[in-house]
């Protein structure tokens, strides 16, 4: 179980780290947002892959919060470049 959660964390940490290099040299405004918002999805899954190796269901709110203001900034976003562009 040890070497699953290793293989896990290297993972999540090489995604991250791809992201947050796409956020800095993102060509445009719209490529910055969209790498936040997988950079989001990223530590949701490692909250969720840590509250499931340490079997602790105390994380599930923050889950529940993270994964909503990711929608909800998502839709934000694209309602506003949409607005943007008429």
């Amino acid at each position: 179980m040890n070497y699953v959660a290793t293989a896990v964390a290297v993972l999540l940490t090489a995604a991250g780290a791809m992201t947050l290099i796409r956020i800095i040299r993102g060509p445009t405004t719209l490529d910055r947002i969209v790498a936040t918002d997988v950079l989001l999805a990223i530590t949701v899954s490692g909250i969720a892959a840590e509250a499931a190796f340490s079997r602790d269901p105390t994380s599930l709110p923050v889950l529940v919060v993270l994964s909503i203001l990711g929608f909800t900034g998502s839709v934000s976003v694209s309602r506003f470049i949409t607005r943007e562009k008429q």
